[in-house]
């Protein structure tokens, strides 16, 4: 993968981040900076982390699967692309106002939002991939996505809907894997 496909992929996946960040921006507009921070660095933290625990989880199985490897990144990446994009289309009906900076919900949320990154770090065991260039641009794009989504949500939240961030974040998953997919099957 090319820098460039990195930084696109960070920022695909830094999506749910801007889009939590957004939603406690617009939800609890009295975040102050260092609060903004802390959310930040939880956020970029995770999203920075998991990658690591899929690629060297998937170094191990790599041997077994690397004449189908791009199909699987592939399947992977279609996979939680389609999930963000359903999940913002479909919300849950039970979502409420919530405060992020608890550190049980602020631990919670930056689980939740950096999964999507574990399976991404499994399909870069596949792939020609730096895993800490890779680390470095994931963790420093969800920082700064996660900034400034606290301040996007805290002034623009009557125009823009975080779910919109969370589809394009989707389509660019869905757009990695099928260059993958096609890179692969064209060589």
């Amino acid at each position: 993968m090319s820098i460039w496909d990195l930084i696109i992929l960070s920022i695909a996946l830094a999506m749910d981040c801007f889009a939590v960040s957004f939603s406690a921006g617009s939800l609890q507009g009295e975040l102050r900076l260092r609060h903004t921070l802390i959310l930040a660095f939880f956020f970029g933290f995770f999203q920075a982390m998991m990658p690591v625990i899929g690629y060297f989880g998937g170094e191990v199985v790599v041997k077994y699967v690397s004449n189908f490897d791009h199909w699987i990144a592939f399947i992977i990446l279609l996979f939680i692309g389609g999930k963000m994009i359903f999940e913002a289309v479909h919300p849950s009906p039970d979502e409420k106002k919530i405060n992020v900076m608890k550190p049980r919900t602020l631990i919670i949320l930056s689980i939740a939002t950096s999964i999507d990154a574990l399976a991404v770090g499994f399909s870069f065991s596949m792939l020609a991939v730096n895993i800490w260039l890779a680390v470095i641009i994931i963790g420093i794009g969800s920082f700064v996505l996660s900034i400034a989504g606290v301040y996007m949500g805290k002034t623009l939240s009557q125009i823009i809907k975080p779910s919109y961030a969370e589809i394009f974040g989707g389509l660019v998953l869905i757009g990695i894997g099928t260059k993958i997919l096609i890179e692969h099957l064209s060589a």
